[in-house]
């Protein structure tokens, strides 16, 4: 049986962070991205692990924004920051809390009955139809920019490339007679330890406003994890929104590691 310590857990979800290849990143005693301007992201900062104080290194991060032309960043702050005081310097400069996520984990040694209807399917994505389903839907949720023919011919390279090296997966789900109403993502990546096992991190579930409460999301997840397990993984992380995620996957089994916030400072 696989061993995941509450520390391994929190240290997995520090480990992961999502850089798509058109963004660009810096690495220092902290990471700062630029996601690419479809993303709707902008300037983000997380992993702070420095022994500058706080104001050193959010005008570090400044200072990189204004480097990149962009008005704002915005700082992922945690419990285990260093300097410890990173989240109040943020607060005392009034930045604005954006969102607040629970890391969430559950353990793969069994999988959890999830109750999806049988009205409901979910399936693996790998054509050019199930992607722009996929795009719908993380327009109508995420609120991002369309894919466009470029980025879908090079997401759907890079989701070939991904199954095959059984790496990563997005999932559809559908309702009714076909609609397409949810979908989500699945990577898989290496724990703090070896032994551990893999991680399935689960990314970008979403499901369309007109179409909640009717399985949808559930039938993602349970094909996430169904395949990640098959997959090697042993620990599936996600950090849920605790205004709707955080409390489905509560109920569907996961235990709740800890908190990370993100405030967003201007320029």
């Amino acid at each position: 049986m696989t061993t995941w310590p509450a520390q391994r857990v929190l240290q997995a979800a520090a480990d992961w962070s999502w850089i798509p290849d058109d963004a660009q990143s810096v690495e220092s005693d902290f990471r700062i991205i630029r996601y690419p301007q479809w993303s709707g992201i902008g300037v983000i900062a997380s992993r702070a692990d420095s022994t500058r104080d706080a104001a050193a290194l959010l005008d570090a991060s400044l200072d990189q924004t204004r480097l990149w032309g962009r008005p704002s960043v915005g700082w992922w702050a945690t419990d285990d920051d260093r300097p410890a005081d990173l989240e109040q310097t943020l607060i005392r400069r009034r930045a604005t809390l954006e969102d607040t996520v629970d890391v969430l984990a559950l353990r793969l040694d069994t999988l959890p009955d999830l109750a999806v209807p049988t009205s409901v399917t979910a399936e693996v994505v790998t054509t050019r139809e199930q992607r722009l389903a996929v795009d719908a839907v993380d327009v109508a949720v995420w609120r991002q920019q369309p894919l466009t023919q470029e980025r879908l011919e090079a997401d759907l390279g890079e989701g070939e490339r991904d199954l095959a090296a059984r790496a990563g997966f997005r999932v559809l789900g559908r309702v009714g007679d076909g609609l397409a109403a949810a979908a989500g993502g699945c990577t898989l990546a290496a724990g703090p330890e070896a032994a551990a096992g893999k991680v399935a991190r689960l990314w970008g579930a979403g499901t369309l406003p007109d179409q909640r409460g009717k399985g949808a999301y559930r039938a993602v997840l349970a094909e996430r994890l169904r395949i990640a397990r098959e997959w090697g993984a042993t620990l599936a992380l996600v950090k849920g929104r605790i205004e709707t995620s955080g409390p489905i996957l509560a109920r569907c089994g996961f235990t709740r590691y800890g908190g990370e916030r993100l405030y967003r400072l201007h320029v």
